[in-house]
């Protein structure tokens, strides 16, 4: 057998179709399957007994598992093996059998003795990333994940080209910089223009470069706003002069955003618009203040609810007599300061006056702050408290389950 060695040749191996030998079908076996399947590789798994992942793969067809023990011969005609069992003689005779056959083998007891090692491996927008660093496996994953992260975040600009001109829309979470998600992050970074509003996380405009044009168009409650008209013109004249444009908002742009608003001016100016789905407050505040908006055997719907306009008025799209027959979790937002209407008529319609409320400020952020209530006392406690928006306010026997 060769001497093993550190100096590996990282190389990208074409599976497709071709025969892959994996011996074992406990825990490791199965963080290796999903991406020799996604290779296209021909898979068979060998093991007397399997984990449920590993079962559930074979079930499905996308391996085909032999439930037996490993034997010489189970080699043939394999491209390449992997190793995986918790047995250090079933995994050597492997290893041997491997290298009469002139088959690259992957040992998981042992790297340094296989002919083959696997790379801590990361995918993102068609790049395919391997780190392998001399069979120290740690090392190798904290390089894999702080490229990553990089290339996510715009730091490494994988597509030096100009971005194509357009606008993305991009939900940017509750509050906190790092509750973006990855798409939305790396659009952010690309962008020549950026428009924003008061709910966006504020930290990550300090990450765009000196040259990109920063529009605040903030609809603040109760104060000045930009009117969305002026919002969805500005869109497409930055676009129509060259500009990549991200749209930042808070939460996610579809839900009480007015982001559909804004991708129908553009569709109907002709302009490109790439939608990334955001983290909305509606859930993640409440899940902050440990509060699950669901749970098993005491809600069994959730309805999130605009409170922009009072119950009584003519504009208002709720039916709130149906909202207080509910027995699940009504979740309100933009309803501080009708907080008080919106309570009396839920009482009112026949919701318990004591069913538990929880209120939720500026949630994941450092300011966040949360106060648990009753339905007939959250208009007085939201005073006395001096809650201001943004804020959620959660309403069912959700709220009471951890006080």
């Amino acid at each position: 057998m060769a001497t093993p060695s550190d100096n590996h040749y990282l190389a990208g191996l074409d599976l497709t179709g071709r025969r892959v030998v994996v011996v074992g079908a406990g825990p490791v076996a199965q963080r290796r399957l999903p991406r020799l399947i996604k290779a296209g590789a021909a898979v068979e798994v060998i093991a007397p007994e399997a984990t449920p992942a590993v079962e559930s793969l074979a079930d499905s067809g996308e391996i085909t598992w032999s439930r037996r023990e490993y034997r010489d011969g189970d080699l043939d005609d394999a491209w390449y093996a992997v190793a995986a069992t918790s047995s250090d003689e079933v995994n050597a005779a492997v290893g041997a059998e491997a290298e009469r056959h002139r088959v690259f083998c992957v040992r998981s007891d042992n790297a340094t003795e296989g002919t083959a090692v696997t790379p801590a491996v990361a995918e993102h927008d068609g790049l395919l990333l391997g780190v392998l660093a001399g069979g120290k496996p740690r090392r190798s994953a904290g390089v894999r994940d702080a490229v990553l992260e990089a290339v996510q975040s715009g730091v490494i600009d994988e597509h030096p080209e100009p971005h194509v001109p357009g606008v993305a829309l991009i939900g940017g979470g509750p509050g906190a910089p790092d509750l973006i998600t990855v798409r939305g992050r790396r659009l952010l970074a690309k962008a020549d223009v950026v428009l924003t509003d008061h709910l966006a996380p504020r930290e990550l405009l300090e990450e765009l470069g000196s040259h990109v044009e920063v529009i605040d168009v903030s609809k603040i409650p109760y104060g000045r706003s930009a009117s969305q008209t002026v919002i969805n013109e500005t869109l497409i004249e930055k676009v129509r002069a060259g500009k990549f444009v991200a749209r930042l908002k808070g939460g996610d742009p579809y839900l009480f955003g007015r982001g559909f608003e804004e991708l129908l001016a553009c569709a109907e100016a002709g302009v490109p618009v790439t939608v990334v789905p955001g983290i909305t407050s509606a859930f993640s505040a409440p899940a902050m203040a440990d509060v699950p908006v669901t749970h098993r055997g005491v809600a069994h719907e959730a309805v999130v609810v605009s409170g922009h306009v009072a119950p009584d008025d003519e504009r208002s799209l709720v039916d709130w007599e149906a909202l207080a027959r509910l027995r699940g979790t009504l979740v309100l937002l933009m309803a501080v300061q009708r907080v008080e209407a919106f309570a009396e008529v839920l009482i009112k319609n026949g919701r318990p006056a004591d069913t538990p409320v929880a209120v939720v400020q500026e949630a994941t952020t450092g300011s966040q702050r949360s106060v648990k209530t009753t339905l007939a006392q959250v208009a007085e406690d939201v005073r006395t408290h001096d809650i201001k928006p943004p804020a959620v306010i959660v309403i069912g026997p959700v709220a009471g389950l951890k006080d």
